[in-house]
């Protein structure tokens, strides 16, 4: 890595710190420029302008996220162990994420929902090759006899989605310690419930 490539990984670090806590709208040039003890002039002259360092930003926790997260499931052979260990490293993610403001892709799905704009298009782009890599997962488990025929996989990912938001919002907000332990319950009754063979249910009308 250059000397220059270096420092602008350096300067994204701390840019990426600062929007978990202030949001992507809240990063500003001139506030980076403090923290990081550089000039304006010399920002400028690594992102460009300040819509290019917020795209810069959630870029690079997208990439990271892709590394840490996905990719390690996707080593896996098995659907079911793809999902576990899938699982396994999105709450993880979530749970020791180290920066104040926590998960920056959270925050930002919530920040970006009601703004129109590229920033906004390349995230839910993003988001829905998320919840396409659940479904992948749990139809490659179907296939594999492993959970039930005729799953609906878009609303098992739907659930596995909303696991992780309840988890991260038990533990940013509530400071709920537990939420860790009821997400894995939660989890587990899901791929029970993808495993069970559905059953009849007879509704009688008065």
């Amino acid at each position: 890595m250059t000397k220059g490539a270096e420092t602008k990984a350096t300067i994204l670090e701390q840019a990426i710190s600062m929007a978990s806590v202030y949001g992507l709208e809240g990063l500003t040039i001139g506030q980076l420029a403090k923290e990081t003890r550089m000039s304006k002039s010399g920002l400028f002259g690594h992102f460009g302008s300040k819509e290019a360092l917020q795209f810069s930003v959630l870029d690079a926790v997208i990439k990271n996220f892709a590394l840490l997260v996905m990719e390690p499931a996707r080593k896996e052979l098995t659907g079911n162990t793809q999902l576990e260990i899938l699982f396994a490293k999105w709450t993880q993610w979530i749970s020791i994420d180290q920066r104040a403001g926590g998960c920056l892709l959270i925050a930002a799905s919530t920040e970006l929902d009601d703004r129109p704009g590229e920033l906004r298009e390349y995230l839910a782009k993003q988001q829905i090759e998320w919840l396409d890599c659940i479904r992948r997962m749990a139809q490659k488990a179907v296939s594999q006899d492993s959970l039930k025929i005729g799953l609906d996989t878009r609303q098992f990912a739907f659930e596995f989605h909303s696991i992780g938001l309840s988890l991260n919002f038990s533990l940013r907000l509530l400071n709920d310690q537990k939420a860790p332990e009821r997400a894995y319950t939660a989890f587990s009754k899901l791929m029970q419930n993808a495993k069970s063979q559905p059953t009849t249910i007879t509704r009688y009308n008065n």
